[in-house]
C-alpha cells in the first residue's frame, strides 16, 4: 500500500527470517520443556505466527515472512509464547525494535535479548488533544485562570479480547494536586471520537485588578496534564491500560493554546529490570525497506537504459549487467531487475542475452549454470514469480498429503526407529517419489509460457555452444527446472508458499529424501548411483534405473523448452506433444467467404447426427496439428489434414446447443474451423490447454470468436446472419499458469536506483577500470579483476549514463528531504509528538515564537 505525499508515493515493506530462540527459561514444574511459537507484530497487531515447536527451550523456527506494511507503525515487535497443556498461551518475552532503529540491523543476523512483557508497556495508537488557558470570572466577581482540556479523538488503539471499549481519564498533575476526570466509554471502537472538554483550575489570581495571566515560572514547570486511555472491561481484573500522554503546561507558550496529536506512551511503574539473557534471546534477520517513488517521468532516463540492456553489444556493457557486477550479492540485483523486465515484457530477450554470454564463457558443459551468477539468480527469480501458480497446481496436493499422513520414509538404517521396518519405509518413499515424478513430468502443458520461452533460449544456446554433447540441450534446462525449481520447492515448501510453515522434522526428512531423488532423476546424469554419497540412497535409486524415467524426463524437457514465440522448426526433430482419437466436423470457407460444412455422413442423411462425426487419430507436435484416418495411418507419411501451428488463430470450447453434444471444442484457422468432440471433459480440457499453449503467441490470434456454430442461416450465439461476422465473445486468455504480475515499474526502478546509489563507489571504480591498462593487457591491478568488462569503451559509455541518471535522482531525493523537513509540523496527525519528537517540537516552537512568562 502506498502513501501519497504531494505527488510522491511511499511504500514500506519488511522481510524477516525468524531463526531460533535459545535459553528460554524452563517451565516451573516436573516437565521443564515448553511448546513455543513466535509472532510478528506491528505495534500490538499480530501479522504472522510461526508453527509451535514442542518440548524445547531452544526452539528452531527457520521461517520467513514478507509483507507490504499498509499503515504507519512505531515498533516492529516479536513475541515468544508458550502453549501449555490446557492450550492457554502465555507470553515469555518480546523483542521490540523502533522503526527508526531498523536500519541498524538491516540484512544482518542478530541475537536480540528477550524483554519482559508488561501490560503497562503494551501500547499503540495516538490521541488528539487541545489545551487552552482561559480567564474566567468567579461568582464573587474575581478572575480565575483555568485550563480547558479537549480530548478530541484517538486512532489505531489496540483490540483487546476481540474488541475495544475505550475511555480517557484526564488529570492535572502538580506538587499538591491530582484530580482526574473521565470521558464516556465508546463501545467497540478503536478509533473513538470523544470530543469532550474538561476544566481544571490552574492558579489563583495574584490580584483582582490584574487583567492578564501571570504565574510564577516554577509553578508552570511543575504542572502537567496527563491523559490515560483505558479499555473498559467486564472482567473482575479491572480495566486494561492502553497508553498515556503527559503534556507539560510549558508547551502552551505565550499564546496559551496548544493543539497537537500525541503517540500514546507506556506507563513507567517502576518494574524491576531484567538481566540480559534471563528470558533467553531470539535470532532475527530483518530487512526493512522504505521506497519513495516519484512520478514516472523522473525515472525515464534510468529505466530506458535498463530496458535497452538486451540489445547492448556486448551485454556485459549494459546497465542491467553492470548492476549485477557492483552489487555485493547477485540476488540484490536480480529481484528488481526481473520484476522490471517482466512488467515491460522484456524478460525473455534480456535473460537470453545474459545466458548466451555466460554459456559462451563456460568451458565445460558439466558446469553449465552451476554458479550463483546474475543469469542463474535472474532465472531463479523469474521462475518463482512466473511459476508460483504452476507449482501450486502441480505439487501442493501431494505435498499436503505427505505433511498430513506422516508415513515413515526413513531409509537410513542408522536413523531407523525401533518400531519401523526398512522395507516398508522404502516402499512408502518409492510411492511418493513415483507420484511426484509423474505429476511433474505430466505437467508440461501447465508450464508458463514465459518459462518455456526462457528454456527454449537456454536449450538452443547450450546446443550451439557444445555441439558434441547430445545431452546438453536437456541438462541446460534441467539444471533450472529440477535443480532450482521443483527440488527446492519439495525440500522447503513453506519458502514457495506451498505450506504455511516449515514442516515438522519427520516430514522434513521425508521431503529431503524425495527432493534428492527427484533432483537426480531430472539431472540425466550418466551414472546416477555415483551421485549419492550415502550408500542407502544409491541402493534406493536402483528402483529408478529404468529407461522409462529418462525418457519421461526428456519428453517433459522437450515440451517445456518448446516455445511458440520462436521458430519451432529450428528444432530439427518434431516433438510429439499429444495424440489420441477424437471425433470431428469441419467447417470450411470457400474463396468467396461463404461458409459450408464439409461432412462425411451416411448415405441419404441430411441432418447432423452422431454418424456425421468421424473418428480420427489426432497428433500434435511443436510443428503442426494433424489428423489421420486411424492410428496406424499416423505412422505413415500421409495425413488427411495438416495445420501448421502458426495458422491456429484460437482454440475455444463449443457450446452444447450447436450439435446437442458435450465435450466439444473448436480449432479456428484463417479459412476453416475444426469442430472436435473429445471422449470426456478431462480430455477436452487437455486438448484445449495444450493447443492454446503452443499457439497463444501467434501473431494473428483472434480477439473474439463465436462460441456456437453457424446453422440454419445464422450464428446460434449472436443470431447474426453473416457467416463471416466477427466473433461476439472475447477469446479466453492464456492458461491459468501463465504469469499475471501486479508490478509497479516505477517502484522497481526506484529500488534499482537505490542499489546504484549504495554502490556508487564501485561504479566509479568500474569506470576507472575501463581506462586501466589491466583491462587491455591483463589483470595487473587485482582490485579491477572482479569486474567482467568485455568492451571497455561501451562499458564506460554506459557507466557514464548510469552515474548521470543516478546523480539526477539523488538530487531530487535530497531536495525532497529538505522540503519535507521544512514542512514537517510535529504534532500534526501525520507526525504525532512522541518520546523522540518532543524536543523537536519544542525547538520548532521556539524558532517560530520566543517563549516567555
Amino acid at each position: 500500500m502506498a502513501v501519497e505525499e504531494e505527488g510522491l508515493r511511499v511504500f514500506q515493506s519488511v522481510k524477516i527470517k525468524i531463526g531460533e530462540a535459545k535459553n528460554i527459561p524452563p517451565y516451573p514444574g516436573p516437565n521443564k520443556m515448553r511448546d513455543c511459537y513466535c509472532t510478528v507484530n506491528l505495534d500490538q497487531e499480530e501479522v504472522f505466527r510461526t508453527k509451535t515447536i514442542e518440548k524445547s527451550l531452544c526452539p528452531f523456527y527457520g521461517e520467513d515472512f514478507y509483507c507490504e506494511i499498509p499503515r504507519s507503525f512505531r515498533h516492529l515487535s516479536f513475541y515468544i509464547f508458550d502453549r501449555d497443556v490446557f492450550r492457554r498461551d502465555s507470553s515469555i518475552g518480546k523483542v521490540a525494535v523502533k522503526k527508526e532503529d531498523l536500519q541498524k540491523y538491516h540484512g544482518k543476523d542478530h541475537w536480540f535479548p528477550l524483554q519482559p512483557v508488561c501490560a503497562d508497556s503494551e501500547v499503540q495508537g495516538k490521541v488528539h488533544l487541545e489545551l487552552r488557558l482561559s480567564e474566567l470570572i468567579t461568582d464573587s466577581g474575581g478572575l480565575c485562570h483555568k485550563l480547558a482540556t479537549r480530548v478530541l479523538e484517538c486512532q489505531d488503539l489496540p483490540i483487546v479480547n476481540g474488541q475495544c471499549d475505550p475511555y480517557a481519564a484526564v488529570s492535572l498533575l502538580g506538587p499538591s494536586r491530582s484530580e482526574a476526570k473521565k470521558t464516556k466509554v465508546k463501545r467497540k471502537n478503536n478509533n473513538p471520537q470523544f470530543d469532550e472538554i474538561f476544566f481544571f483550575e490552574v492558579t489563583k489570581p495574584l490580584s483582582f485588578t490584574k487583567r492578564q495571566f501571570d504565574v510564577e515560572e516554577d509553578d508552570v514547570d511543575k504542572l502537567a496534564l496527563k491523559v490515560d486511555l483505558w479499555n473498559a472491561s467486564n472482567l473482575k481484573f479491572g480495566d486494561e491500560f492502553l497508553g498515556e500522554v503527559r503534556v507539560p503546561l510549558k508547551v502552551l507558550g505565550q499564546a496559551g493554546v496548544h493543539d497537537a496529536w500525541y503517540f500514546l506512551q507506556p506507563r513507567d511503574n517502576g518494574h524491576k529490570s531484567v538481566k540480559a539473557d534471563e528470558l533467553g534471546s531470539l535470532r532475527l534477520n530483518i530487512v526493512y525497506t522504505e521506497d519513495h517513488v516519484f512520478p514516472t517521468e523522473h525515472y525515464n532516463p534510468l529505466r530506458d537504459l535498463l530496458l535497452q540492456s538486451a540489445h547492448v553489444q556486448p551485454v556485459s556493457a549494459s546497465a542491467a549487467h553492470i548492476l549485477g557486477e557492483v552489487c555485493r550479492e547477485k540476488q540484490e540485483a536480480a529481484v528488481p531487475l526481473v520484476r522490471l523486465f517482466l512488467h515491460y515484457g522484456k524478460i525473455v530477450p534480456f535473460l537470453s542475452a545474459i545466458a548466451h554470454a555466460e554459456i559462451s564463457r563456460t568451458q565445460d558443459p558439466n558446469t553449465i549454470f552451476r554458479g550463483n551468477s546474475l543469469t542463474s539468480k535472474c532465472i531463479d527469480e523469474t521462475m518463482k514469480l512466473a511459476g508460483m501458480h504452476y507449482l501450486r497446481v502441480t505439487l501442493k496436493p501431494i505435498i499436503d498429503e505427505i505433511c498430513s499422513d506422516h508415513k515413515p520414509c526413513e531409509i537410513d538404517p542408522v536413523k531407523l526407529k525401533e518400531s519401523e521396518n526398512l522395507d516398508t519405509n522404502r516402499e512408502n518413499l518409492r510411492q511418493y517419489v513415483d507420484r511426484i515424478f509423474s505429476v511433474i513430468t505430466s505437467s508440461g502443458v501447465s508450464c508458463p509460457t514465459v518459462m518455456c520461452d526462457i528454456f527454449f533460449s537456454l536449450r538452443e544456446s547450450a546446443a550451439s555452444r557444445f555441439q558434441v554433447d547430445a545431452d546438453v540441450r536437456y541438462t541446460a534446462v534441467s539444471s533450472f527446472i529440477f535443480l532450482r525449481f521443483f527440488a527446492p520447492a519439495i525440500l522447503s515448501p513453506n519458502l514457495f508458499h506451498l505450506r504455511p510453515h516449515h514442516p515438522d522434522p519427520c516430514t522434513s526428512r521425508t521431503l529431503t529424501l524425495i527432493s534428492k531423488t527427484i533432483q537426480t532423476l531430472g539431472s540425466l546424469a550418466k551414472s546416477k548411483s555415483a551421485n549419492f554419497k550415502e550408500s542407502y540412497m544409491a541402493a534406493f535409486y536402483d528402483y529408478f534405473n529404468e529407461q522409462k524415467y529418462a525418457d519421461a524426463v526428456k519428453n517433459f524437457l522437450d515440451l517445456i523448452s518448446s516455445s511458440a514465440r520462436w521458430d519451432q522448426k529450428s528444432i530439427e526433430t518434431p516433438i510429439m506433444l499429444k495424440e489420441g482419437s477424437v471425433k470431428l466436423i469441419i467447417k470450411r470457407f470457400d474463396a468467396k467467404g461463404s461458409g459450408r460444412f464439409m461432412i462425411k455422413r451416411a448415405q441419404g442423411r441430411n441432418r447432423f447426427g452422431l454418424k456425421n462425426f468421424k473418428k480420427r487419430w489426432f497428433r500434435l507436435t511443436n510443428h503442426e496439428f494433424t489428423y489421420h484416418k486411424t492410428k496406424g495411418n499416423a505412422k505413415g507419411e500421409g495425413a488427411l489434414c495438416s495445420i501448421p501451428i502458426e495458422n491456429i488463430l484460437a482454440v475455444e470450447r463449443l457450446e452444447e446447443e450447436s450439435f446437442k453434444m458435450k465435450n466439444m471444442f473448436q480449432v479456428i484457422q484463417p479459412e476453416r474451423a475444426l469442430y472436435i468432440q473429445a471422449n470426456n471433459c478431462v480430455e477436452a480440457r487437455d486438448w484445449i490447454d495444450i493447443l492454446t499453449k503452443v499457439s497463444q503467441c501467434n501473431r494473428k490470434r483472434l480477439s473474439t470468436f463465436h462460441p456456437s456454430a453457424f446453422l440454419n442461416g445464422h450464428w446460434l450465439c449472436c443470431k447474426l446472419s453473416a457467416d463471416t461476422a466477427p466473433g461476439c465473445t472475447p477469446c479466453t486468455g492464456g492458461l491459468p499458469a501463465n504469469i499475471q504480475l501486479d508490478v509497479d515499474g516505477d517502484r522497481e526502478t526506484e529500488r534499482i536506483y537505490s542499489l546504484y546509489s549504495t554502490y556508487m563507489s564501485k561504479l566509479v571504480k568500474m569506470q576507472e577500470a575501463c581506462g586501466s591498462k589491466s583491462v587491455y593487457d591483463g589483470p595487473e591491478q587485482e582490485e579491477y579483476s572482479t569486474f567482467v568488462i568485455d568492451d571497455p569503451q561501451e562499458t564506460y559509455k554506459t557507466l557514464r549514463l548510469v552515474i548521470s541518471a543516478v546523480q539526477t535522482l539523488e538530487q531530487q531525493h535530497t531536495q525532497y528531504k529538505r522540503d519535507k523537513f521544512r514542512k514537517t509540523k510535529y504534532g500534526s496527525q501525520e507526525h504525532p509528538i512522541g518520546d523522540q519528537s518532543f524536543q523537536c517540537y519544542i525547538r520548532q516552537q521556539s524558532e517560530s515564537s520566543t517563549y516567555s512568562i
